[in-house]
């Protein structure tokens, strides 16, 4: 018996069978599409443009509070970016509404967002001080700024047109970039000052409210046909 295996084992050593390992091919177009991806989500987080209203909204905050604020955030904004770009197809169908109609109820949103900021240079719901403070990194920071109704469709069609890979690495490339410019927050403030800082609220909550009407046009156009 023994004799058998070392014949056996001889016999296999001298075959020359190759041992393929199985390699992995990245796709030719792939930094393309991260490339596109990436670009479509910063230009509709925009994090640059959202600054002004980051300093109003975090206004009455210490510097510990807004940070926390921040860092609140950004993990929402980035939970929710993951989950409605697997899964936001179903989601929506599980509660029978159309990406159309997410678009005109996160569009009213935004625009009750820039007209508080317009008419009083601040967001005065949810708590500004303490352990309410938290509030305010969820809504409206998250949602509807940061993860609103335009990145949410991004990510969903990043996904469906350049799979899970590139759709994940462009939100945490956006995600990386939009934290680093948060935490910069209190340098631009110092710069701008208290009255430099409402000059810029008030202007690109125009450009939010403008925005958030081109998001419940859209919408609508869609939900009429």
């Amino acid at each position: 018996m023994f004799i058998e295996l070392l014949l056996l084992s001889s016999s296999l050593s001298s075959s020359s069978i190759p041992l393929s390992l199985p390699s992995f091919v990245i796709p030719a177009d792939f930094i393309e599409n991260l490339i596109k991806s990436t670009i479509a989500l910063f230009v509709v987080i925009d994090p640059l443009g959202n600054v002004p209203l980051f300093i109003a909204l975090t206004e009455k905050m210490e510097k510990k509070e807004r940070k926390a604020v921040s860092k609140i955030a950004i993990i929402t904004a980035a939970a929710l970016l993951t989950v409605f770009a697997i899964a936001g197809s179903e989601i929506l169908t599980i509660f029978g509404i159309t990406i159309y109609s997410f678009m005109v109820a996160g569009g009213i949103l935004l625009f009750i967002v820039s007209i508080e900021l317009l008419t009083h240079g601040t967001w005065r719901f949810g708590g500004v001080t303490g352990r309410d403070a938290g509030e305010s990194g969820v809504v409206p920071l998250a949602f509807p700024l940061l993860a609103g109704p335009g990145g949410i469709t991004a990510v969903m069609i990043s996904f469906q047109s350049a799979g899970l890979i590139v759709t994940m690495l462009s939100i945490s490339i956006v995600i990386v970039i939009t934290f680093i410019v948060l935490l910069l927050v209190n340098p631009i403030y110092k710069v701008l000052g208290r009255r430099g800082s409402m000059i810029f609220t008030r202007v690109f909550a125009v450009l939010v409210a403008a925005i958030a009407v081109q998001y419940i046009v859209d919408g609508a156009k869609h939900l009429i046909r």
